[in-house]
């Protein structure tokens, strides 16, 4: 239950911050013309070219223990994430599939980059090109959360999406 809270109201956060990034491109889509005679500042008008991307418009997603199979939650992450890629497409990403502390290195390498294969051919597949995403697996040796308890763990149990360049 816990849980389920707290992964509810990370996709509401989510949410919020997709329609709020979206809005500001909305309004400088339909205010250029406008702006243009009366304001042309910078500040105002950031679109010359494409926008730049955070590293806080790409959310990571999570995975049940020992699997790595994306849950409905999360797919609705890597949709939000496939729109910030397709609204900006010289962005490259590398996706870094995590474990949490239990497991072999071994097996936990192979099990990191499974979950992050997963991320990449869910977003190949929303049209994502291939030549901009790259993976690579952590296993358990990057952990960010250092508890030793399944809140941890299940933090721990990941895929995080880093650009690479813009």
């Amino acid at each position: 239950m816990r849980k389920a809270s707290v992964l509810l109201a990370g996709i509401l956060i989510l949410l919020l911050f997709t329609f709020c990034a979206k809005k500001p491109v909305v309004k400088e889509e339909t205010k250029p013309p406008v702006s243009q005679e009366e304001k042309t500042t910078p500040a105002e008008n950031p679109q010359e070219g494409t926008q730049q991307v955070t590293q806080e418009d790409l959310q990571p997603v999570y995975f049940d223990f020992d699997k790595y199979d994306l849950r409905s939650g999360d797919r609705e992450i890597l949709n939000l994430n496939a729109v910030v890629l397709k609204d900006n497409p010289t962005v490259k990403i590398r996706i870094e599939g995590n474990c949490d502390e239990r497991g072999t290195v071994e097996y936990n390498l192979a099990l990191g980059e499974r979950r992050a294969s997963a991320a990449r051919d869910y977003l190949i597949n929303l049209g994502i090109d291939s030549d901009r995403i790259s993976i690579i697996s952590y296993g358990k040796e990057k952990p960010k959360y250092s508890g030793h308890n399944e809140e941890s763990w299940s933090k721990n149990r990941r895929d995080d999406f880093i650009i690479v360049s813009q």
